[in-house]
Formats: structure tokens, C-alpha cells, sequence
């Protein structure tokens, strides 16, 4: 493992590429740190594996304020994705989207309006069955932005 690279935290509550994350974090030699809560359980001779509690944004909260400028974050959660950018660092989704300055700010109003019309309309919808190429899409983009 290089100091010079930037370390990769996980994001691991509900994040379906912890695994793959790893696996590729290994392979090209950097520091990856997992931190979920109580409720999830992963093991791993290889990760850093953070455990918080469970109120609600303690991963969150652990990675922003753990984190380093040009460190790279595994999320779902766009709030902490702009945490992450306000200090200056390398966000992504499990799909594989990188978050960045140029698209926060539409991303953030997308999840707010989301947001106000599932509140109107009372209905929640349910995620879709995660397939072989979403985890494609989230190597590809993975992959360039530890080459970068």
C-alpha cells in the first residue's frame, strides 16, 4: 500500500460494492476503509473496517470528518457526496456515477424534488434488482478514477 495514494472509504450501509471495492482497492495497492454501523456485518483480512453506531449519518459523519483532500468515496448518500467535495475530495456511487462540482448541484435538486413528489403522492418506490451490469458500470468508472 502506497501513502502517496489516496485512501478509499466505503460508505457501507446498504452499498452493494463493498466487495468489489475491495478486491479492487487490493489489487492496485491502496488503503480502503470500510465503515458501516452495528446493523451490517462485514469481515475482511484486507479493508480497514470501521464499526459506528446507529443513529442516523454516523458513517457519514466518521467519513467526512477521517477524510483527506483527493481521498475517494464509495456512496449512495449525495449529501455526503458534497461533504466529501467541500473537501476537495473524489466522490462516487455504486453505479459508478462520479460526483463532482460541475453536478451536485443538479443531482441534490433532482433528490429534493424526488423527495417532494413521493411526499405528495404517498408512495415509495422500490429499488430495482441490482444487475451484473450495474457492478460493470461501477468497475469501469472505478478503474479510471484510480488510474487518474
Amino acid at each position: 500500500m502506497s501513502p502517496n495514494k489516496p485512501r478509499i472509504w466505503v460508505d457501507a450501509d446498504g452499498c452493494p460494492v463493498v466487495k468489489i471495492a475491495i478486491e479492487m482497492a487490493q489489487k492496485e495497492g491502496y488503503r480502503i476503509t470500510v465503515v458501516k454501523n452495528h446493523a451490517v456485518v462485514i469481515e475482511d483480512d484486507y479493508a480497514e473496517i470501521i464499526t459506528v453506531d446507529l443513529s442516523r449519518d454516523a458513517a457519514d459523519f466518521y467519513i467526512v470528518n477521517h477524510m483527506m483532500a483527493h481521498d475517494i468515496v464509495i456512496t449512495q448518500d449525495y449529501g455526503l457526496a458534497a461533504l466529501v467535495l467541500s473537501k476537495r475530495g473524489q466522490a462516487i456511487n455504486q453505479n459508478g456515477r462520479l460526483i463532482t462540482q460541475d453536478n451536485i448541484d443538479l443531482i441534490l435538486d433532482q433528490r429534493h424534488v424526488s423527495r417532494l413528489a413521493r411526499m405528495q403522492r404517498g408512495k415509495y418506490t422500490k429499488f430495482k434488482k441490482r444487475l451484473k451490469a450495474d457492478d460493470e458500470a461501477f468497475v469501469s468508472a472505478f478503474k479510471g478514477l484510480l488510474e487518474r
